[in-house]
Formats: C-alpha cells, sequence, structure tokens
C-alpha cells in the first residue's frame, strides 16, 4: 500500500470512495470496450437498387387496355414486393394475375398484394400470368415504339425501365372487376 493510501485511506468510509471510484472506472473502459467491438449492420439497399427488368415488352394497342411483360430480378438478401407501377402511355397500370374462375375459362384481375421477387430470384411477367395492364391508353402503343414504366417497390422506392411495344395477339382471357371491360387481349 501507498504512503498516500495508508494515510489518507484509514476510514472505511475513504476506501469504500476509492473502491467506487475504482469500480466506476472499469465499468466505463468495460462499456467503452464492448461497444466499439459491435458493430450494427448496414440497411439494405432500397428495392429499387435491387431490382432489374430484363426483355421487357408490351403489347402494341391502338387504346382501351394494353400489358406489359419482362423479367424482374431481385440481386438482393430480401425479398421484394412489387406495389405499383405507371407509365406516360396510360392513366393507370394495375398489377394483374391471371386465374381460372370456376367453368375453367381464364379471368384477368388486380393482384392483391403486389409480386414478390425472391431474392437472389427472378418473376417472370407473360401473357396469361402476372402481368402490367395499362389501363385507358393515352395514346396507341405503336410496335417498335419505346415508352418508360415506372415500378414502385413496398419500401417507396422505384426504378424506371423502357420498353419496346410489340404485335402480339393475346390471351383473350375474361377480365373480373366489372362488366365495363368484358375481355383482356393482353
Amino acid at each position: 500500500m501507498s504512503a498516500y493510501a495508508r494515510t489518507h485511506l484509514r476510514t472505511p468510509r475513504a476506501a469504500r470512495r476509492l473502491g467506487a471510484a475504482t469500480a466506476l472506472s472499469v465499468l466505463a473502459v468495460f462499456a467503452t470496450a464492448c461497444s466499439s467491438s459491435e458493430t450494427t449492420p448496414a440497411a439494405p439497399a432500397p428495392a429499387g437498387d435491387r431490382i432489374s427488368m430484363s426483355d421487357q415488352w408490351i403489347k402494341a394497342a391502338d387504346s382501351g387496355m394494353s400489358a406489359a411483360f419482362g423479367h424482374l430480378r431481385n440481386t438482393g438478401d430480401e425479398p421484394v414486393t412489387l406495389v405499383a407501377a405507371t407509365s406516360p402511355a396510360s392513366d393507370r397500370v394495375e398489377i394483374h394475375e391471371v386465374v381460372p374462375d370456376s367453368t375453367g375459362a381464364k379471368t384477368m384481375r388486380p393482384k392483391e398484394g403486389g409480386i414478390t421477387i425472391p431474392a437472389h430470384g427472378e418473376v417472370t411477367l407473360k401473357p396469361g400470368a402476372e402481368h402490367l395492364m395499362f389501363m385507358d391508353l393515352k395514346q396507341p402503343l405503336r410496335t417498335g415504339a419505346e415508352t418508360s414504366l415506372t415500378l414502385t417497390f413496398s419500401d417507396g422506392s422505384s426504378t424506371v425501365v423502357s420498353a419496346q411495344v410489340r404485335d402480339f395477339a393475346g390471351g383473350n382471357e375474361n377480365y373480373a372487376p366489372g362488366a365495363e371491360n368484358p375481355t383482356h387481349g393482353g
């Protein structure tokens, strides 16, 4: 024991103070060491940065409705859900699916919840299956032309792709939501 400690720590109260101060110092060093070794995982990139679309195309149409197709690829470690789409060629774009109705005929309807692209996976939008439906075209979509398509994901991010207009006869599905559009050629 040092000369200082022998003369100043003779009382139990002084010894407790020194013990408490030493304990606090050790805790502070321990807390600092623990917190500096922990790392916070990086937040995933926005979905719009992880999704790409390839072989995208839009069915040629003079008016009314059309549809967009292609391959959506997710390069991220988490699934991504496509929840909306827009295009300057149409008043609105809806996410649709084609399913058999009670008679076995194909029925097209809006897809609830969007389209989920699995982590490191792909989803194909194709005629007779999931696709992006252009409702109320603003102008004719002519073969060979291109138009942009903005894809919006559940995290609020988006990506813009350009799609070529192509000829396609269509799947002749029924449109489920109402009699105003009883058939669909895309």
